[in-house]
């Protein structure tokens, strides 16, 4: 009778996890249908995250009540620091270098560099921590490499010199959010992955909001086109906050590892997608270079466990 239930609870946080992973990479997609309304990256994270913010705050407030009968600790001026320096680098960084980048790459070449993600922490983890890397580890992370710089290779012969830049743009936003990951670890022990990401996230979002007004006339922002609009508050809502609370009871369910493991699916969905909605090729080299990056993160983590 046990069965059942523990069968439901996997069956339910697979489930979760894929539809998470597939609408977290949706969100190249409707940037790049928007940058087809003349919009700049700088305007369009604005909207995204200002749509965003007001979901995030609920987060916040939502993960501080109190907890059967008990206040939640308040956030010491360690924990502050550690959540404004986490929402710079992970958040903030990480999503306008994707957004600047993305106007020069297609948005599966964008969806293999995000997914080097574990090689980065890998290697962050041996540099700062002098964490081991394993044999079969370094095997993955030359294959998951292998496959971005075969994807890349038929890019640039299609598209020229720009590739080069949106690469790298949105590789630095991998090792952005690789940062994140690897000095979240404390701060997730003691405030809750839940209530991290909902103070990070909004300190992000203030920072993407700071940004416009600094750097263009609050008038750029009512003379976008309405589609960029609607496109932004599908991003915000559909590709940014559902995405982060089904993977967080994906994780609840079946544990990161598999979660992790179901994330998988994200690079072909986002293939597939840019293929239907954007009309990018779809070619041997695509599918390659797609399955080797899958192939060698799986080395990455069966590896390390």
């Amino acid at each position: 009778m046990e069965a059942a239930p523990a069968s439901r609870t996997l069956i339910s946080g697979v489930l979760l996890g894929v539809v998470g992973a597939i609408m977290f990479s949706a969100k190249a997609i409707i940037v790049k249908l928007a940058y087809r309304h003349g919009v700049d990256a700088i305007t369009l994270i604005m909207y995204r995250m200002l749509f965003a913010l007001p979901f995030f705050l609920a987060i916040v407030w939502w993960t501080s009540r109190p907890r059967e009968g008990k206040p939640v600790p308040a956030l010491t001026r360690r924990d502050q620091l550690g959540v404004v320096w986490l929402g710079v680098t992970g958040y903030y960084l990480a999503s306008f270098l994707d957004f600047a980048g993305l106007a020069y790459i297609s948005a599966s070449l964008e969806r293999l560099i995000l997914y080097l993600n574990p090689t980065l922490v890998l290697l962050m983890g041996r540099v700062l921590y002098g964490k081991p890397i394993h044999r079969n580890q370094l095997l993955g992370m030359a294959i998951s490499y292998g496959g971005v710089v075969l994807v890349f290779g038929h890019e640039v012969s299609l598209t020229g010199s720009g590739v080069a830049l949106g690469t790298l743009l949105v590789f630095l936003s991998a090792v952005s959010y690789a940062t994140y990951l690897s000095y979240s670890g404390e701060l997730v022990l003691r405030l809750g992955s839940l209530r991290l990401v909902g103070l990070a996230t909004s300190v992000a979002c203030v920072c993407c909001i700071l940004q416009f007004v600094l750097m263009r006339p609050l008038s750029a922002a009512l003379t976008v086109a309405p589609e960029v609009v609607w496109l932004s508050l599908l991003n915000a809502i559909g590709c940014t906050v559902i995405p982060v609370l089904l993977v967080m009871m994906a994780i609840e369910r079946v544990g990161s590892g598999l979660a992790s493991q179901v994330g998988m699916v994200g690079p072909m969905s986002t293939i597939a997608m840019g293929v239907l909605l954007l009309g990018e090729p779809f070619t041997g080299w695509v599918i390659a270079g797609t399955l080797l990056v899958l192939l060698g993160i799986y080395f990455c983590t069966r590896a390390g466990k």
